[in-house]
């Protein structure tokens, strides 16, 4: 280990502690902000020919003139559909660093051969680099592949920030459809996909173990009895409480656990995009819709909520758990937790979101 169990966990719970209270503090002053300041794409709405002297948006100030980060870094000021539906780490972390980086080297500017594609092609190397370091034994190594497995979501956030620099868009969006969205998201798969392999190896060679503790053999139930007596593999250890008889988790077992994991990744991926493109359609892309009920739609309490959910169950955010997993050797009790549990939070997203959906198309669509 790099250093003493003890003192990695205290470290990495404080560490812990600091980024949830930070998202907590930024979720909540990113919605307050969504209520007291202008939004940049309904701007527009100034110019309506509707009574727009009474509208809330005239009344209310532009959140850069009163914002002490400059808005080249803060992450609050240009809220969109894609912006609500980031995870936490990389919309409050990856991106104001990749903002910062940008600035301190002028990718954006001066590096003009330095193209977006060509670093998500990059992040691709790292990863597979990554997975061969998750089939190691050592913990160490297992850590240092969760670092480039880090640096890797941050390149692939790195390269989002440069296309849109370079476009002068303000604010996350997805091009669907474009170039860029493909090789992107082509990049992101072969970069998850390289992840999932190192850890299918790593566990296929060190496979984790199942046992029962503090029975003697001879008094376990016949169903217990018999999954023992099958495996191949038994070790036997004295405890304090008795006798542990341990036997390692098959192959087949960790092939469907991890598949069923993969499975949520898969339908997360699709789904998050899938939202994302529609509520992009019907509240930003699609000016012929009413401005005012927009607005008002991308302002709602209710709006606000769903997106959030879709920060905690994107794929970015299974993600940053197995990393967190690996780097505590936690993994197979990770992985077992959520192949079931993970599918109940994600049919519960999904669902508040058609709900949602629908009463969009109604509202804004269909006046």
């Amino acid at each position: 280990m790099m250093w003493p169990s003890s003192q990695a966990s205290k470290i990495l719970t404080f560490l812990l502690f600091i980024v949830v209270v930070y998202c907590i503090y930024m979720d909540t002053f990113l919605f307050l902000r969504i209520q007291n300041y202008r939004i940049d794409i309904y701007e527009s709405v100034e110019n309506a020919t509707q009574e727009s002297s009474t509208h809330k948006s005239i009344k209310q100030q532009n959140y850069e003139d009163v914002v002490w980060v400059p808005c080249t870094i803060n992450p609050l000021c240009h809220p969109t559909v894609k912006a609500l539906m980031v995870d936490h780490i990389n919309h409050y972390i990856y991106g104001p660093l990749c903002a910062i980086l940008d600035i301190g080297l002028g990718i954006s500017e001066r590096m003009l051969f330095l193209t977006p594609n060509m670093i998500s092609f990059f992040h691709v190397l790292i990863a597979c680099l990554g997975a061969k370091l998750l089939t190691c034994q050592s913990l160490v190594a297992r850590r240092s592949a969760i670092v480039l497995f880090q640096i890797r979501m941050f390149l692939d956030d790195l390269d989002g920030h440069v296309a849109r620099e370079r476009k002068h868009i303000k604010g996350e969006r997805s091009e669907v459809g474009s170039l860029g969205y493909w090789v992107d998201g082509i990049c992101d798969l072969l970069g998850v996909t390289a992840m999932i392999i190192g850890i299918l190896f790593y566990l296929k060679n060190n496979p984790p173990r199942r046992g029962y503790k503090g029975t003697p053999v001879s008094t376990l139930p016949y169903h217990q009895l018999k999954e023992i007596n099958t495996s191949e593999d038994i070790e036997k250890e004295h405890t304090d409480v008795g006798i542990s008889y341990k036997t390692k988790v098959t192959f087949q077992r960790i092939v469907q656990v991890l598949g069923l994991f993969s499975g949520q990744m898969v339908l997360s991926s699709l789904a998050w995009n899938r939202y994302i493109d529609m509520y992009q359609d019907m509240l930003e892309n699609c000016t012929g819709y009413d401005a005012w009920r927009r607005e008002d739609t991308f302002r709602s309490g209710t709006f606000f909520f769903a997106t959030s959910l879709w920060r905690i169950v994107n794929p970015h955010s299974y993600l940053h758990l197995l990393s967190l997993a690996v780097f505590c050797d936690k993994m197979w009790v990770f992985l077992k937790t959520v192949h079931y549990s993970g599918y109940v939070g994600l049919v519960i997203t999904v669902g508040a979101s058609e709900y949602l959906v629908e009463s969009i198309r109604a509202f804004v669509v269909n006046g």
